[in-house]
């Protein structure tokens, strides 16, 4: 039977209504995660983080463009999703061995006389000295974590199919490590992110407490290295 005008000019004025309803709908649910999300920064305090994380996942772009808006800056956004994302991931994190646990650092966070020479499977620490990573190398690896210096997520791609950790902590500036926990999710991985404290490309600094307090996650005492379960004993980049 045929469709007279009429009815037509109804159904396309119907799904007009509906559109502009949901894009709407869309905005007012934008508004609110975002609303949310900047009280949880100006209190210190997430609320709701499986629901600011799945709503932000589904209106990222436009909940971006409101946190403009609203006068914030990129970085606090980016310290935002970052603190999110190690909350909700957290408990998954404690829960997995050491031994099927990776670290990545960046090459930067390493001395301007950094005698190692970069292989497939990133620089290799000489434990020179120079800088702090070869002192925490090493409590790291005696705990059981399997430790890479890499250049960039390609190395980190290919060590994880290669010794497929199922847990990873990254260690880098704001937007490395948003893209690292983003890559991540993509592959299965629970990760968490310490951001460095300055970022650059050579003689980085990270506060090496904070690596701590995040590879520690669900390691008994015995587990930990007589020398790092005192944190006024963790040197930090100045101690070199």
């Amino acid at each position: 039977m045929p469709i007279d005008a009429s009815m037509w000019q109804s159904l396309v004025f119907l799904i007009g209504e509906i559109t502009i309803v949901v894009i709407i709908g869309i905005f007012f649910f934008a508004l609110i995660l975002v609303a949310l999300s900047i009280y949880s920064i100006n209190t210190g305090r997430l609320y709701f983080p499986r629901f600011l994380k799945a709503g932000m996942v589904l209106v990222e772009g436009l909940a971006k463009s409101l946190f403009r808006l609203f006068g914030l800056e990129d970085s606090e956004v980016l310290t935002f999703f970052i603190n999110l994302h190690n909350t909700m991931n957290k408990k998954s994190f404690s829960e997995i061995p050491v031994t099927e646990r990776a670290i990545f650092l960046p090459q930067c966070l390493r001395s301007s006389r950094c005698p190692a020479h970069l292989s497939p499977e990133g620089l290799k620490c000489r434990s020179c000295g120079e800088c702090t990573i070869g002192f925490w190398r090493k409590i790291l690896e005696a705990m059981g974590y399997r430790v890479f210096i890499v250049p960039g997520s390609s190395f980190i791609k290919r060590m994880v199919k290669k010794y497929h950790p199922r847990a990873i902590l990254g260690v880098g500036c704001l937007s490395e490590v948003k893209e690292g926990l983003e890559m991540s999710d993509k592959m299965g991985l629970v990760a968490m992110g310490v951001v460095t404290l300055k970022d650059g490309c050579v003689e980085t600094l990270v506060a090496w407490d904070k690596v701590m307090e995040v590879a520690t996650l669900g390691v008994p005492p015995a587990g930990i290295p007589p020398e790092a379960k005192e944190v006024n004993s963790w040197p930090v980049a100045e101690d070199y």
